[in-house]
């Protein structure tokens, strides 16, 4: 969208989903402690999301190790699952939130191309165990929704977030 923010200060929180959390709710959650944990000034703006992979009501979150991300692109290979993108904005005590659900569908994956990309490193600190716009966009041949909330930001919804804040975001020059 050609806008750099003044800094990035990922928050300390534990995004581990609780039990019986639905994914919707879950990243809905995650984002908004992961907004409201940002040290700010009244006039700052801060935006935080969070992305998760699901199937079913099985959150796939980013894989600790390997093995356990070739047991996520196991569990996804040749099926349709849900990505789910919250975003939180805030500035000063208003804080905007919104939700982004889009359906992807990865091919049927062989032994081979499962090694191939586990040896990429690609699939860490990934949700789901993969990311559309690295190598892993090769097993996606279908999707319906936003794009670039698959990838982690909706960007419709980000501009309109930060518009609705103040920031102007269709500034020209």
């Amino acid at each position: 969208m050609g806008i750099t923010p003044d800094d990035i200060a990922p928050p300390e929180i534990d995004e581990a989903p609780q039990k019986g959390e639905h994914p919707r709710g879950y990243v809905t959650r995650i984002a908004r402690e992961k907004v409201t944990a940002v040290l700010s000034a009244p006039e700052d703006i801060v935006l935080c999301a969070d992305t998760t992979v699901f199937t079913g009501r099985r959150i796939l979150g980013k894989p600790e190790d390997a093995v356990e991300a070739e047991a996520f692109l196991r569990l996804l290979s040749g099926r349709r699952h849900r990505v789910i993108t919250a975003l939180a904005a805030r500035k000063g005590d208003r804080v905007i939130e919104r939700v982004v659900e889009s359906r992807v569908k990865m091919k049927s994956l062989s032994d081979a191309e499962i090694a191939a990309y586990l040896a990429t490193g690609d699939w860490q600190g990934k949700a789901g165990g993969y990311a559309i716009q690295g190598p892993a966009g090769a097993f996606i041949p279908w999707i319906s929704g936003s794009y670039p909330a698959i990838m982690g930001l909706p960007l419709v919804e980000t501009a309109c977030a930060l518009a609705a804040l103040g920031y102007p975001v269709w500034r020209q020059g």
